[in-house]
């Protein structure tokens, strides 16, 4: 791993994504030889963790990728509170437990993984990467790159419908633009990091019996619409970042 990032960062990063990808992808079907939703999703998403987080810390780059506190103070990012009321998103229709007590355990285990490795992933390795160049290139095309990834729930098996997987890229691709707005501008990848697990680990206790299309497509509109709004509030009042 080391040889291939020090040769050609960019070229680790979207290697990264690519391995990421396809695990996530062969994950679904194999969960039927187990039994238990999300169980090979959480095995391939914990080594993943275990092995990113491990060449990170060993190569002294915790700063670089901003798992490390912001050196802002909390009340110029509002205090969060955006962050929070998308985090509870999924959530807002109800709770409920959606699976068996083993699937519920290895959807949480999954979605907390996946929250840290598609941060580093893409607002992290990618983001850095692009930047070396252009900035401005580099938020948009992480941002999309992170939106349009989510189009393999369409094909992987996880069972997702045309009309709300259009639904997630759309507001994916905003968070996208917000959270890489917040690690370049607040220098830190934490607040991204917990607010994706929190988002993605809710929808595991989701209430979705009997809520029409019209109220899910009601959700996904005010929740990016705040996203966006966040977005553009972190762009005027937040400084440009001076790390490297």
């Amino acid at each position: 791993m080391k040889k291939l990032y020090e040769k050609n960062e960019l070229n680790f990063s979207l290697g990264c994504i690519v391995i990421y990808c396809f695990l996530m992808s062969i994950a679904y079907p194999l969960n039927e030889i187990t039994g238990i939703n999300y169980s090979l999703n959480a095995v391939f998403c914990i080594l993943q963790t275990v092995i990113i987080w491990r060449f990170i810390k060993k190569n002294g780059l915790l700063m670089r990728y901003g798992l490390c506190k912001s050196p802002l103070p909390a009340c110029r990012f509002l205090y969060y509170v955006p962050l929070v009321i998308l985090a509870t998103g999924n959530l807002w229709y109800g709770i409920t437990v959606n699976d068996s007590l083993a699937g519920t355990v290895c959807h949480i285990v999954c979605m907390l993984c996946v929250g840290f490795l598609e941060e580093v992933i893409f607002r992290g390795f990618l983001f850095k990467a692009l930047a070396k160049d252009n900035n401005k290139t580099a938020i948009i095309i992480s941002s999309v790159t992170f939106g349009a990834g989510h189009l393999l729930n369409l094909v992987n098996g996880s069972g997702m419908g045309v009309t709300d997987n259009l639904c997630q890229v759309i507001f994916a691709v905003a968070v996208g633009f917000l959270f890489v707005t917040l690690f370049y501008r607040g220098q830190s990848l934490l607040p991204c990091i917990i607010t994706h697990s929190a988002i993605n680990t809710a929808s595991a206790f989701a209430f979705e019996a009997g809520i029409t299309e019209e109220k899910h497509m009601m959700r996904i509109l005010i929740m990016i619409v705040i996203t966006v709004i966040y977005t553009l509030v972190l762009t005027k009042t937040l400084p440009f970042s001076s790390r490297a």
